[in-house]
Formats: C-alpha cells, structure tokens, sequence
C-alpha cells in the first residue's frame, strides 16, 4: 500500500502533534476530533509552533502555509474515509478506545490500517472490537513527536506481519527510529521500564530519604536522563502515570506496580502537572 494519506483521531497534546508531524513530512492528513474547540487549540500549538521556526530561520512563512494546507480539521469521523492509515490518539481509557475502534471498523474501507498511541493498554483487546485484527497494531510516540525519535510499533495477538512492516515504515518516512514490540504486554518497552522507576522515586520520598529535588537532580547528574522522574511526571501528566500504574496492577497482580499514596492524593487534589499548574511542583510561584 503506497500510504500518502493520514487520519488522526483525536487533537489533544499527542493526537495534534502526530498530525503536524505527518504534515510536516508530506502526508495530507484530516485530524479529528469530537468539538472545534478542541481541533482550533491543536491549530494554536502547530502555529505556534512554526512561527517559532520561522523567526530562528528553520521554516519560511510560506512553508508554514503549505503544511497547514496538508490538514483538513474536521468533527465527523466519515471525513475519514479516504485515508491509508488511522492513528487513535484518544484520552487512555479502554472501554473509549475500545467503542472508537468498533465505529471506525464500521466506517473504514476493509484494507485501512488502524494504529493506537495507548502507551500501556493492550492492542490485542482494542483489535478485538473490529473484523480487521491483521490490521491493527499500537504505534506509539513519545512527548513531543516531532522532536522525539523513537516510535514503538506494537503487535496485537493477531496483527500482521504486513501490518507490522508497513507501520515500521511510515514511522520512517516520518523521520523516526521504530522498534518492534513483538508480545502485547502491558506498558511495552518505554513505560515498562520507567514506571518502576517513578514508584520508586516516589517511595524515596515518602521515607524520608530525600526531597523530589534531591531525587531528580540525582537522576539527571548520576544517570544522565535528561530530566528527572518528579519532573517528567509533571511535564507527561500526574493523572496519566497514575492510570498507567493502576493499569499494570490490575494485568499483573503485582505490588511492585502499586501506586503510591502520595502520588495518589496529588491527583484528588487536582495537582496534575504543568498543565494545571502544579504537579509535584508549583509552577504557579
């Protein structure tokens, strides 16, 4: 299949920066989304954006239109139709994601690719809820997609080896360095390496043995992440890491995926992250 046309379902934070991406590599893509509202926000961040390239000279004015031009913002989910691939990037809620899934199988040509972003949740049970299995596979970006290079193509229990191929390469043609995860399993490679690490961090805390500054300054000197776990769970979303830990308990029955309490009580006092203005740290001050 010679892809050349992209759907994206769902225009928040990931869902709008995966459509400027496929913009911004040549694709023509109709993003989509449940309110205009929703849809002129994500417009916002893709202009701001480029008017940002524009003045360090990265972008002309006029390439910034053309991109703009790739994209059709629309509410209906019919608008999909002519699209090769659709790209679901929902709020992480199974059951929602599940219901999407059914209706865009209803809508869909029977030859269309559908890929999830889910960063966790099983891409075995979203193919399930469609007559197209081999078709679906997890294609998951990270935070920013047009800057981060890594994208997880994710086998479902029936997906295709064709499926799989051709999602590796429109991850290349997108500029990206994908990886096969070859079993559905909970969190895949990314967040099931790096959600034990927030637990403990967090568990740090709690006993006392340092101060989230402390932890992160660590994390970033002694190992050289880029940023550190209180930190990253701020800029991701305080809400979403707790999601994903409940998640992973729930598939594995394990404590060690257990979520803490204080990180608990974060979310009830509604200290999600930056975009609330205050997550394990007050960005308000």
């Amino acid at each position: 299949m010679n892809i050349q046309r992209i759907g994206v379902v769902g225009s928040g934070t990931m869902g709008g920066a995966i459509a400027h991406l496929a913009a911004l590599s040549g694709f023509q893509v109709i993003l989509c989304d449940v309110a205009d509202a929703f849809l002129n926000k994500a417009r916002q961040r893709m202009e701001t954006l480029m008017d940002k390239s524009v003045e360090k000279g990265k972008m002309t004015a006029d390439q910034k239109a053309e991109v703009l031009s790739r994209i059709v913002f629309t509410t209906r989910l019919e608008d999909l139709k002519p699209v090769q691939v659709v790209i679901e990037a929902i709020i992480e809620n199974l059951e929602a994601k599940k219901e999407l899934f059914h209706q865009l199988d209803e809508l869909l040509p029977p030859d269309v690719l559908i890929a999830s972003n889910t960063s966790s949740m099983s891409v075995t049970v979203l193919a399930e809820a469609t007559k197209r299995q081999h078709l679906v596979a997890g294609m998951h970006f990270f935070n920013p997609p047009q800057v981060m290079k890594l994208v997880e193509v994710v086998r479902g229990f029936k997906t295709g080896d064709d499926t799989v191929r051709q999602l590796k390469e429109l991850a290349i043609r997108f500029g990206k360095d994908p990886i096969e995860v070859k079993k559905d399993s909970p969190g895949f490679i990314v967040n099931r390496v790096m959600i034990p690490q927030f637990i403990e961090a967090i568990r740090l805390v709690e006993e006392g043995v340092a101060s989230p500054e402390d932890v992160d300054k660590a994390i970033v000197l002694g190992l050289n992440y880029p940023m550190g776990p209180f930190t990253l769970q701020d800029f991701a979303g305080v809400d979403i890491g707790l999601n994903v830990m409940d998640y992973f308990y729930e598939e594995f029955k394990d404590d060690r995926f257990a979520a803490p309490l204080s990180l608990r009580r974060l979310v009830r006092a509604g200290r999600l992250g930056k975009k609330t203005g205050a997550g394990w740290y007050d960005y308000n001050k």
